[in-house]
């Protein structure tokens, strides 16, 4: 390795994370969107300091300004956020030093009040939010193209597999139909948990008692600052009240979970010997040119074994002891980023996924008739029992027919 390979080799650029390299997720959970959400926070607070006549105008349009500069640097934060454990520090000082060139004297209402962890978990809340509008977009995208797929194939037979063996006939609308419920879910969740992210200004102790010695009031400021950020305003400080962390993290989890059902479906009704639905660009294989992998889906299942474990470290964050936590915050922060960007890549994944997917219904059929009548044992043992005739699929194929009506009647809210 050269000395130039080893310097380049410092940054993360996806190389080991192709479900979100090159997603709008990734852009958005950035190290340089940190810094601008970071940013934003720092001239949110100045500006609503400036709202309730704590703050002069000029010092809040100077601290605006200055911090959407690019004059900053992430790659020498991060290096120097080690002295003082977040990156906030360094950053403060450094948007200070832009603000006295602006505007002489101003810098001192910089991050006036605040705390670091004020900064960076409202910075992270803008980030999230900013990523689940993304997620959300995507997951009601995959929503609609699962719908057409269950309508068009609502009488589209198929064997139901159970313990990984034929059972009963089914409907490959009704099992579009299932994803789509799945997909829907996960929906709903990204939405609702989107629409709690709270701002966080609390100060040194989470006490407000730091803005009211300026001739603040603490609750008042807070709402004008989730105000200006378009965040929620909490009830109280969250220092150590890791609720909104760990509900965030619980959705991304189910969101990667849910599309991972997804996934697993089309990674076995693909296989070769299966060959029943087939995703509409296929991956290629290094050596063997016969191959057409499933990547998307491939893809999609990785993250969704990856969340859940991330998020497993967001919810042992609960346990945080005093007013603010050493560590249990800090151990916050890379999980929560890697499963936005994994939901993200896997959400724009499935997208692309059930836009072009590919099925087959004769091969579902001729599938269907491998064991020679056998998934029809349970109908004709059932009309035996009534002393009735055996019946043909159809009473399957109606009984689906009628779910998937059921299903398709559920909207994106």
């Amino acid at each position: 390795m050269t000395s130039r390979d080893a310097t380049q080799g410092s940054g993360d650029v996806g190389l080991l994370t192709p479900v979100s390299a090159g997603s709008p997720a990734e852009a958005a959970t950035g190290d340089r969107a940190v810094l601008r959400a970071m940013l934003a926070a720092e001239a949110a607070l100045a500006r609503a300091q400036a709202a309730v006549a704590a703050v002069p105008e000029r010092a809040a349009s100077a601290v605006t300004q200055a911090a959407g500069s690019d004059c900053f640097d992430a790659r020498a934060l991060a290096l120097r956020a080690g002295a003082g454990g977040n990156p906030v520090i360094p950053l403060v000082a450094d948007l200070r030093r832009a603000v006295a060139e602006l505007s002489p004297g101003d810098e001192e209402f910089v991050h006036r009040g605040a705390t670091s962890q004020d900064i960076l978990d409202t910075a992270l809340m803008l980030v999230a939010a900013r990523t689940l509008d993304l997620i959300a977009a995507d997951l009601a995208a995959t929503a609609e193209s699962l719908a057409g797929l269950a309508d068009r194939h609502r009488a589209t037979l198929m064997a139901a597999r159970t313990l990984t063996q034929h059972a009963v006939p089914t409907t490959f609308g009704l099992k579009a139909t299932g994803w789509r419920s799945l997909v829907l879910d996960a929906h709903e969740r990204v939405v609702r948990v989107r629409d709690t992210l709270p701002a966080q200004l609390g100060g040194a102790a989470g006490t407000l008692a730091a803005f009211e010695a300026y001739g603040m009031d603490g609750p008042g400021l807070v709402e004008a600052y989730a105000a200006e950020l378009g965040l929620a305003a909490p009830e109280l400080p969250w220092h150590v009240l890791r609720t909104p962390v760990a509900d965030l993290g619980g959705a991304l989890a189910f969101c990667a979970g849910a599309l991972g059902k997804v996934a697993a479906d089309v990674l076995v009704l693909s296989r070769t010997e299966v060959a029943e639905v087939a995703e509409g660009t296929g991956g290629a294989s290094s050596t063997m040119p016969h191959k057409r992998n499933p990547v998307r889906s491939v893809l999609i299942a990785s993250a969704a074994r990856q969340v859940p474990a991330l998020a497993s470290v967001l919810y042992a964050a609960l346990a945080a002891e005093d007013e603010r936590p050493p560590g249990a915050w800090h151990a916050e922060w890379s999980p929560l980023r890697e499963a936005l960007r994994l939901s993200g890549g896997a959400a724009r994944a499935a997208s692309e996924l059930c836009a072009g997917l590919r099925v087959a219904p004769d091969r579902m059929r001729r599938n269907l008739d491998l064991t020679g009548g056998a998934v029809l044992a349970e109908r004709a043992s059932l009309r035996g029992a009534r002393g009735e005739p055996a019946s043909d699929p159809g009473g399957y194929v109606g009984a689906a027919q009628r779910l998937v009506a059921r299903g398709l009647g559920r909207v994106v809210g």
